[in-house]
């Protein structure tokens, strides 16, 4: 588990973004999200960007675990794992990733200021998992998930725990694009 940065610059993380955008368009490349912690945050900030329409296939705002489940993630896994847990981000990541067919999925899962009244015994105030899925097509050959947990600081807004996430899982998407391109 990495320790986040405590402060986070909303102008920085929304420059970085629009940079992120254009680059996924330059490259030909598709995004799909599935964000529970973030509630599409990390979606709307793809789309800032003039031309994102080339860029974002599509997303889901899964708040519950009912709906991560419509959406394609196996109640099992939740179950097993609890909905905080890099199998969960996981699960999601690969599920909207195929639901849109895109290049790249990212699934997000945690909880932010305060204990999910819904699954107390699961959440912890800070602690954030998401996954990076790479690939291809609606099924999974060669499909790649890259995990992470964080561990947020207290911040001062529930928007400034959503861009916090928002930055580290753009942070970790710029690296795996680089990775792949090297």
């Amino acid at each position: 588990m990495a320790q986040a940065e405590g402060t986070y610059d909303e102008a920085q993380i929304r420059a970085e973004y629009a940079d992120l955008t254009r680059e996924l368009i330059a490259r030909g490349l598709q995004v799909s999200t599935m964000e529970s912690a973030t509630s599409g945050q990390i979606a709307s900030l793809i789309t800032d960007t003039e031309g994102a329409s080339a860029v974002l296939r599509g997303a889901y705002v899964t708040y519950c675990n009912e709906a991560k489940v419509k959406c394609g993630v196996l109640a099992e896994v939740i179950r097993e794992h609890t909905v905080y847990s890099t199998q969960t981000a996981e699960a999601m990541a690969q599920a909207c990733r195929r639901s849109y067919a895109a290049n790249i999925g990212i699934g997000v899962t945690g909880t932010m200021g305060n204990v999910d009244p819904a699954n107390p015994a699961a959440s912890t105030p800070g602690e954030v998992y998401f996954s990076i899925c790479l690939g291809s097509g609606e099924d999974a050959q060669g499909e790649k998930n890259h995990s992470f947990h964080v561990h947020l600081a207290p911040q001062p807004s529930r928007l400034m725990y959503k861009l916090a996430v928002a930055k580290e899982v753009r942070d970790r998407l710029v690296v795996l694009l680089a990775e792949a391109e090297a």
